[in-house]
């Protein structure tokens, strides 16, 4: 009777020890490497995915590159999760990569009610310069020059594309290709000496808040209808979700607004660390984790949302 209960004893513990390991996630998925183009949006999420990577027991890695070598790192599999695909001015670069089955775009955004287009000054726009048919009106003041954001983004080639075509009769205008930060010094300074400016804006941002700022109209066929209306989708190589079903399974969940994002951002932009002013954020609204950590477990197994709340005390 004694041995029989040993036997029994040990068969449960092996049970357990085996629903433990099922409920585990491969090692090899450990790591989880995230790319991040130089947009203060995508730092912010991914800073927060990073912080509550990090509390389920995750080693999240990022890399810092353009979107073309993002796109080549998920091919290679090099990259896992990029939370940045703004649809549809990204579309054209994506496509391809998704046509031959080396990306897969999860099918549920994880933003929506963005915006992507052209944008000016409030008083730019007061003294006329209201539309992309009104840009070539302005090329002395402007001195011929449109600023979009870091070389290889979509958005500058875009802009690029127009001037090629003579779209607008933007034909003699130039790009000008810095960053996101090199942008919006650019701006800032113009709009202190209330010079012309005509730049490459987007929601969620800080800017939004921070500069009193227009979106041209008609640039419909270039960017997309209402001012770039976009939505913000996650890439990852078709293999991940097989083989780390419970780090997609998190990615999945992530949900972002734009009021959020400028939330994280504010501080990024203030030269605080993504993952510092993410942590921040999630601490003041640990509510937002309910619905990203449903069904989501640690790496080893256990209940994932006590974990990461836990691991933000």
């Amino acid at each position: 009777m004694k041995l029989s209960s040993k036997l029994v004893g040990v068969v449960a513990g092996m049970a357990l020890l085996s629903g433990q390991v099922a409920l585990a996630e491969d090692a090899s998925c450990k790591k989880v490497h995230l790319a991040e183009v130089g947009w203060s949006d995508i730092a912010a999420t991914t800073g927060m995915a990073s912080v509550v990577f990090e509390g389920l027991g995750y080693k999240p890695v990022v890399t810092m590159a353009s979107v073309p070598i993002v796109l080549a790192g998920v091919k290679k599999k090099q990259i896992d999760v990029f939370l940045g695909y703004w649809n549809p001015t990204m579309t054209h670069m994506i496509e391809p990569f998704v046509k031959a089955g080396e990306i897969k775009v999860l099918p549920t955004p994880n933003l929506v009610n963005a915006k992507y287009t052209l944008a000016v000054p409030d008083y730019l726009y007061a003294k006329g310069l209201k539309s992309f048919g009104d840009i070539a009106k302005f090329e002395k003041d402007l001195d011929g020059k449109i600023h979009g954001i870091e070389p290889g983004d979509d958005g500058n080639a875009l802009i690029a594309k127009m001037i090629k075509d003579n779209q607008f009769g933007l034909k003699n205008f130039k790009l000008i290709e810095t960053s996101e930060a090199g942008m919006l010094v650019a701006t800032q300074r113009a709009i202190k000496g209330e010079k012309a400016i005509v730049f490459l804006g987007w929601e969620p941002h800080p800017m939004n808040v921070q500069m009193k700022m227009k979106y041209l109209q008609g640039g419909d066929d270039v960017f997309g209808p209402n001012y770039g209306e976009a939505k913000v989708y996650t890439i990852m190589p078709p293999s991940f979700e097989t083989r780390c079903p419970n780090a997609t399974a998190f990615v999945k969940n992530l949900q972002f607004t734009p009021e959020m994002e400028n939330q994280v951002m504010v501080p990024i932009m203030n030269k605080v660390k993504p993952n510092v002013a993410a942590r921040d954020y999630l601490k003041k609204n640990p509510g937002v984790l309910d619905k990203w950590l449903t069904g989501v477990k640690t790496f080893d197994g256990k209940d994932g949302l006590e974990a990461v709340k836990s691991a933000l005390k």
